[in-house]
């Protein structure tokens, strides 16, 4: 018979299933991964904060998905690294540090969704409408786009939370690497039916948003190409496309397998080495994808 906990504030993590002659390996495999990580990603912003000729609306939103991926990465790959070094019985977290961990996990995720949708629109702007480019896409305009592109997940991130937080837990076992919102919805013994139906109706919202705004700004960029007889028209809008359209799969792909394996118990250990992947992957992609394809930051870089 299972032994219930009522309300206790302090979990274990399960952690990953590691054999202790790869735990030294695997653990020095990560730590380099998030230096390497880190070196880009903050190397980047540097880059672009102290070149005026980078302040482009272009760089400046994509400084939002680089800020994103390294506090992605930064609440997440830390608490791991130690955890590896314990034995299981030892990974223990305070319920409140797993809140806001799962928080912060849900905004990172979300808003890499939207920032990918605003640049969408902005190459959309700059290869449909070059002329008024200028005049759409001011720095009041950017303003705007960031701010919603972290406020619309904070508001529904912190909605998707404050359905898990007042249920009653009477397990204490967190079966991930780190926290998220289904892994504490689990901890309940209570009817968890409309956290499964507002978690439900996030992700469908978040996809079929993502990729409507995505498919419809590349069909009418594609429209205009095709129309077009610029070649300079259609190598700017196939380099720049084929560039956030890669983000995109990377980062679409990763997080919804970790949603649908959340679904399959059994693949247990298959859902924590995609959910660390999800991280770690899109994040270290984007700073050479975005980096290496544009002229201005392959000149500053050299």
């Amino acid at each position: 018979m299972e032994n219930y906990t009522y309300n206790s504030f302090t979990h274990r993590l399960e952690g990953l299933k590691v054999t202790e002659d790869s735990v030294y390996p695997v653990f020095f495999l990560f730590l380099i991964s998030y230096i390497v990580f880190m070196i880009m990603n903050v190397g980047i912003l540097v880059l672009i904060f102290i070149d005026r000729n980078l302040h482009q609306p272009m760089y400046l939103l994509f400084c939002n998905l680089t800020v994103s991926d390294i506090i992605g990465s930064t609440h997440i790959f830390p608490r791991l690294l130690s955890d590896l070094l314990l034995p299981p019985s030892e990974r223990l977290i305070s319920y409140y540090e797993c809140v806001v961990q799962a928080f912060i996990t849900h905004l990172f995720a979300t808003t890499s969704h939207t920032m990918l949708m605003i640049m969408a629109f902005d190459r959309y702007v700059a290869i449909c409408h070059p002329l008024h480019y200028s005049s759409i896409m001011t720095n009041k305009m950017v303003i705007k786009l960031t701010v919603s592109a972290w406020g619309v997940p904070f508001v529904l991130v912190g909605i998707l939370l404050g359905l898990t937080v007042p249920l009653n837990r009477c397990r204490t076992l967190i079966t991930n690497p780190f926290c998220d919102n289904a892994s504490l919805f689990k901890l309940s013994c209570e009817s968890v039916f409309i956290n499964n139906v507002y978690g439900l109706a996030f992700t469908v919202v978040l996809f079929i948003a993502s990729i409507g705004s995505v498919v419809l700004t590349y069909t009418k960029i594609t429209i205009v190409c095709l129309t077009s007889k610029s070649k300079s028209l259609n190598s700017k809008a196939l380099k720049t496309c084929s560039t956030h359209l890669v983000v995109y799969l990377i980062l679409s792909i990763s997080g919804y397998t970790i949603v649908i394996l959340h679904r399959f118990p059994q693949y247990s250990d298959y859902r924590k080495l995609s959910a660390i992947l999800f991280v770690i992957i899109p994040g270290g992609l984007n700073p050479i994808i975005y980096g290496l394809q544009s002229k201005e930051t392959k000149k500053r870089i050299q």
